[in-house]
């Protein structure tokens, strides 16, 4: 008998049901292999843990409050709850999986790191913890994005990072993804590429989850705490990739009461040619390294996606994702452009949080959801929106 954890979590050989893998170039394959093989017993050591769980709490100033959020609560008639990412060291969830990550590449005698990023949280996350571990960083963000995202970039310079524009394609996340690993191609041996997301080859998407993961590990105990059960009748968050989601819905997956639920990028609409919404636009295909759902002309050739928030401007989404979808265990919402914006200044105004545009779109779902008076409904508020202002204040 198949059972739940084997249904939606990885299998031995790095899939989600037909999703997943490791679609590598031979040059990387000896990093993928070290990574595979000994990921879980770094991760497992009571050392490793010990460390994590100690910077978790002291550096990144973990467990984040599972907010009521009341005024919101009453316009939508349920009871709503923000797991405030947000209010994470950097400004977002990013910063669970660097901190895993880092340890890892020192325990592996790594010095010097690689990451790619579009809204830059990531980029800013990889920045901070090499900043923290004295570990040399190069992050690859496309020219677009360095546009837009100007804050975060002057962030990661201050921090010591090296910025690296990614000037062709799109100019934005998926061109940072293909530079990023190029660069670890040319450099094997004494770099580690800290993928951002639940996306790349297998290991990462598991890899990535399981430091994610202590998002909804918090969620269950702090709802025992506030309602006295640990799982909610809906948890919801944004999918570009897809880590915060990943973490959100990591301890819930086996619970069939909780419903799940992934806003994607719908930008100017599903059929406006200006989207990212992958579920609805997307097949399977093979993008960074892995088997996944991705937006393809007929010939295989990547579609270029379009958000108005940077982090969700990807053409795929993580393995895990593509399976939750598959499998029906998830239901995908394509959130556009303007009911983003709209939702992130109904959050402002009812509640004095200002949220990124990313967990706007996870926000922008309750409208659609029909959840009732008794109901308990978890959003993950995945990061906070001061880099975003700049597009706010266009459409103040």
């Amino acid at each position: 008998m198949t059972t739940a954890t084997q249904q939606y979590h990885v299998n031995e050989k790095g899939y989600y049901g037909q999703f997943g893998g490791a679609f590598i170039p031979e040059m990387l394959y000896p990093n993928v292999e070290e990574l595979r093989n000994t990921y879980l017993s770094i991760i497992g050591e009571p050392t490793f843990q010990q460390e994590f769980q100690a910077l978790l709490k002291d550096y990144v100033g973990r467990p984040t409050p599972l907010f009521l959020a009341e005024r919101l609560s009453e316009k939508y008639q349920t009871t709503i709850y923000l797991k405030r990412e947000d209010l994470c060291h950097t400004g977002a969830h990013k910063v669970n999986n660097t901190i895993g990550q880092a340890l890892l590449a020192k325990r592996l005698g790594k010095r010097k790191i690689v990451a790619e990023t579009g809204a830059g949280q990531h980029g800013v996350a990889t920045a901070t913890v090499c900043a923290l571990m004295g570990l040399e960083c190069i992050v690859y963000m496309g020219e677009i994005d360095i546009e837009r995202q100007a804050p975060n970039v002057a962030r990661m310079k201050m921090l010591g990072a090296e910025v690296r524009a990614a000037t062709s394609g799109s100019k934005t996340l998926k061109d940072a993804t293909n530079d990023a690993m190029r660069h670890w191609i040319n450099n094997p041996v004494d770099t580690h590429y800290i993928i951002g997301s639940v996306v790349g080859p297998h290991p990462y998407p598991d890899m990535v989850a399981r430091f994610q993961s202590i998002i909804s590990e918090e969620i269950k105990w702090q709802l025992q705490e506030k309602i006295g059960k640990t799982n909610p009748d809906y948890v919801i968050a944004c999918v570009g990739g897809g880590s915060n989601a990943a973490g959100a819905f990591y301890h819930f997956l086996d619970e069939p009461q909780t419903r799940i639920v992934a806003a994607e990028a719908g930008g100017h609409g599903i059929h406006s040619g200006l989207s990212a919404a992958t579920t609805f636009l997307g097949k399977p295909g093979v993008l960074h390294g892995s088997r996944s759902i991705l937006m393809q002309t007929e010939d295989g050739q990547v579609v270029e996606p379009h958000s108005i928030s940077a982090g969700l401007d990807y053409p795929g989404i993580g393995p895990m994702h593509a399976h939750l979808f598959d499998t029906k265990r998830a239901d995908f919402y394509a959130i556009t452009d303007e009911e983003a914006l709209q939702s992130a200044f109904e959050l402002s105004k009812l509640e004095g949080i200002i949220p990124a545009l990313e967990s706007s779109h996870a926000l922008a779902v309750l409208k659609y959801l029909g959840a009732t008076a008794n109901e308990t409904v978890v959003i993950n508020l995945s990061g906070r929106g001061d880099k975003d202002l700049a597009t706010y204040m266009k459409h103040l």
